[in-house]
């Protein structure tokens, strides 16, 4: 033992091995115990296997709408908002004005747009200065065309009037030659009196005959003075219909250099402005978003789903859906209900589903569905929260249930399905 311990090495060791308390030694249990307990649980891990199910569960893409659904007003060409008229929310009427877009362009010589308004506009004031010119030239010729008509048609009837006492006299004076002719028969006259009765006849007839061709000479003259009215009518019909042609063909430039100047957005119909995507002095861009309209002030929200390949066979009409809003947390509000109420047979176009704002973008094909909601309005803190056209949220459907061994069997299931094919 070294000098320095002051205990013995074999008693520290002892003191160290020594048990503080009793110990107590029990025996297992029975091989028979154990042997039941493991069948037991085998068997409720067999029957939960076969008679417990599972349904399989997707989440989808899925965008609110308004029904009817929202109208979508694009920028026709690229400018800068100037001015805007209406705030959303708010309630408008077909026409009325939403924005107005400055879409001019300025050059060395100043608005290229308002220039060529400035010179459109005076050709249009010059053909109208012409037009109303034309008019008053045809109103002073046709009237003097008409007068000068009239007064034919007067001198007409005169020598009408005087051809027929012309006629007449020359009637009576035949009878007269005629019984002077008889008188020289029976010798109650001479030949002279029989030949001056007979020049007098013949007198009466030149007068009758040249009275005969004044009065055809004067149906002649209202003949053509007719046929020149109508003609110089036509004439100045024709000339006015060229300005009016010509004045439309300005018009119509007018509207196109107006509308390369300045451009307003109107309402298309009577409803509800749900946004306006752009603000004073923003630049927009053809094609652009400009505002959104509910076509009515009584509508309803609902859910446009956009389902894979491999969702559509096992979803049909009526179908319950789990929604959650990206707006609303579901840690916080929880999932909503709804319902499929239609459902698409064949996918959906690349140009239909650009229409949406959150529909997917890979390529892929994907079958609509629309989904009725069985809430659109929700409460939080006394506070009513409502959905707006847009919004986003994530819906899941429940497809294929099976049983428990058919998920966990999976591969080989299929490949039996496969092989077996269908019975």
């Amino acid at each position: 033992m070294p000098d320095n311990q002051i205990f013995r090495k074999e008693a520290i060791d002892h003191q160290k091995a020594k048990w503080s308390g009793k110990a107590i030694l029990t025996s297992g249990f029975p091989a028979s115990i154990i042997a039941v307990v493991c069948c037991l649980t085998i068997m409720a891990l067999v029957a939960f296997m076969k008679y417990g199910s599972y349904t399989q569960r997707i989440n989808v893409p899925s965008e609110v709408i308004t029904q009817p659904h929202t109208i979508q007003i694009f920028s026709r060409q690229q400018g800068i908002i100037f001015k805007q008229f209406i705030e959303a929310p708010h309630i408008i009427k077909k026409g009325d004005r939403i924005y107005q877009i400055d879409v001019s362009r300025i050059t060395r010589s100043g608005n290229v747009s308002d220039s060529a308004v400035d010179a459109i506009e005076q050709q249009i004031a010059q053909i109208d200065n012409m037009m109303i010119k034309l008019e008053d030239d045809k109103q002073s010729t046709l009237i003097n065309l008409n007068k000068q008509l009239n007064q034919y048609i007067a001198t007409q009837k005169e020598s009408e009037k005087q051809m027929d006492n012309t006629r007449r006299a020359m009637d009576t004076t035949r009878r007269t030659m005629e019984n002077y002719e008889e008188y020289l028969r029976q010798g109650l006259v001479t030949k002279e009196q029989v030949s001056n009765q007979r020049a007098q006849f013949y007198q009466q007839q030149s007068s009758y005959q040249s009275i005969s061709t004044q009065v055809s000479q004067q149906g002649m003259e209202i003949t053509k003075l007719r046929s020149d009215i109508t003609t110089r009518g036509i004439n100045f019909e024709n000339q006015l219909s060229q300005y009016k042609n010509q004045r439309s063909e300005l018009q119509k430039q007018l509207t196109e250099a107006d509308a390369t100047g300045v451009l307003f957005v109107d309402s298309p119909v009577d409803g509800r402005l749900a946004a306006a995507s752009v603000t004073t002095g923003q630049m927009v861009n053809a094609g652009d978003l400009l505002a959104q309209i509910v076509p009515t002030i009584d509508y309803a929200y609902q859910l446009v789903l956009w389902l894979p390949n491999s969702a559509v066979p096992y979803v049909a009409v009526k179908d319950n859906i789990k929604i959650r809003y990206d707006a609303f947390p579901f840690e916080q509000f929880g999932q909503f209900s709804g319902k499929i109420i239609s459902l698409a047979n064949v996918p959906s176009t690349a140009q239909e589903m650009s229409n949406y704002t959150n529909a997917p973008r890979d390529g892929q094909p994907y079958y609509k569905a629309i989904a009725q909601l069985d809430k659109d309005k929700f409460t939080y803190k006394q506070k009513s929260l409502l959905l707006s056209s847009g919004m986003k949220a994530q819906v899941t459907l429940f497809l294929e249930e099976r049983p428990l061994y058919q998920w966990m069997l999976s591969p080989f299931y299929d490949l039996g399905k496969g092989l077996a094919g269908d019975k």
